[in-house]
This record gives C-alpha cells, structure tokens and sequence, in this order.
C-alpha cells in the first residue's frame, strides 16, 4: 500500500445538528464551578467524558483532544473530535470497530453526503419508513503528514459496498495499519464513487476544526433523498 503526504485544508465531516448544540444548561449556571460540577455528573453516562478522565480500557487519555478545563481557553472542536472516537456504532463501521472509533471526512461535501445517507437510508429501510428529515452540519479540519492510500486499490475486499463483507475486512485492514503507526488511510468512497474520503485513526492528526454549512436532507416515502442548503 503506498503512502501519501497531505497538506490538504477543510476536509469535511457531516455531524447531525442535534450533536452540535451548545449546552442546553449552561444559562442556568452562575459559575464556572456550577459547570464543573454539571460536567462531572455528565461524566457518569458520558461514553466521551468517562474517556477522557481515564476509564475507558480502550483508549489512552493522552491519545484524545486536550483542552484546558478550568480556563476560557477551550479550542473548538475537541468534543467533536473525541465524540468520534469513543461513541461507536454497534458492530463498527467500514474502517473501525465498535470499541473505537474514527474521524470520517471527504474532500468533497456531495462525497460526504453521499455516505451519511447512505447510513440514515439504510436506517429507515429497518424501520420500514421512508418519511424523515435531517440537519447536518460541516465540521472542517485540516490534515498534514503522511497518510496510507488505497486509492488504487479498488477491488480491495475492504471496500465492498455490502457492509456485512466490507466491514469486516476493512476493520481488519485499520487494526493492521494502526498497529504499524498509521495515522489515517486515504480510499475511494463506496457510496459516491467519483469521490474520495478519509478515514483519521489518531485524533492528534486533527487540526484546525471549524464549522461550516448546514444542509437538510429529506426523504418523501422513497429511498431517494432530497438535498438542500441552508443558508
């Protein structure tokens, strides 16, 4: 597999609007004690807070975003960043498993489209449904250093589109590159095949997070979703 070098600004990553709010709480707090006291009750079913304190047996708190608790220097994004790797979809997805988590991106906003409807389509077909709408929202980050790429490997078994056969080997093929000290991997999309993505395995590799447009999705009884832009 060969590697590439990335100096690449603005990948994006599609995060639901409901995931982006500010803390609804946090008007009804009159201190930053208040808060921190707010924070460590949170921490008890926090899946990212219980990471970050140390208790979660697959990650060290090291590897996560670090940012200053007790001070008005808190770098945007950090959440974001540790929520995708310590909140895990059942069974994992094509490039991690359930017991960590990824930073998915592409340089292409439709690449990105493309493969979270995917998921809330597949979604919605267990559900027996076809009637839903959603807000997502660009989370931009940069990427320098060097990268694997299988770009050129398209029949690679890690990117077949059933999940139930690319899932497993691509989960196989992360672990293996993790192990060596991969960073990311570089792949063609599955679901918008003019495109491609990444897939980030180390959150230290994540510079620069930024918000950027919001986009609603909206399915109407059938499979096929609509895309607009908001403004």
């Amino acid at each position: 597999m060969k590697e590439t070098n990335l100096t690449d600004r603005g990948l994006i990553r599609l995060l639901p609007a409901t995931y982006h709010k500010p803390p609804v709480l946090r008007g009804l707090m009159d201190s930053d004690d208040e808060a921190d006291i707010l924070a460590e009750i949170e921490g008890l079913t926090s899946v990212r807070l219980s990471a970050e304190a140390g208790r979660n047996p697959h990650f060290d708190p090291r590897e996560l975003a670090w940012y200053r608790r007790k001070s008005d220097l808190r770098v945007y994004g950090n959440t974001h960043v540790n929520a995708a790797f310590t909140y895990t979809r059942k069974g994992g997805n094509r490039f991690n498993t359930e017991n960590r988590g990824a930073w998915y991106c592409a340089w292409d906003v439709q690449v990105s489209i493309a493969e979270v409807a995917f998921h809330r389509t597949r979604e919605l077909e267990f559900a027996g449904t076809f009637e839903d709408e959603a807000r997502y929202v660009e989370i931009r980050a940069d990427f320098i250093g060097q990268f694997d790429d299988m770009r050129d490997e398209v029949d690679h078994e890690a990117l077949h589109p059933d999940p139930n056969v690319g899932y497993k080997a691509g989960q196989s093929l992360a672990e293996d590159l993790r192990r060596g000290g991969s960073r990311g991997l570089i792949y063609p999309s599955v679901r918008a095949p003019e495109g491609n993505c990444l897939v980030c395995f180390d959150p230290n590799a994540i510079q620069n997070v930024t918000p950027g447009a919001k986009w609603d999705l909206k399915w109407q009884g059938t499979p096929s979703y609509t895309i607009e832009n908001v403004a």
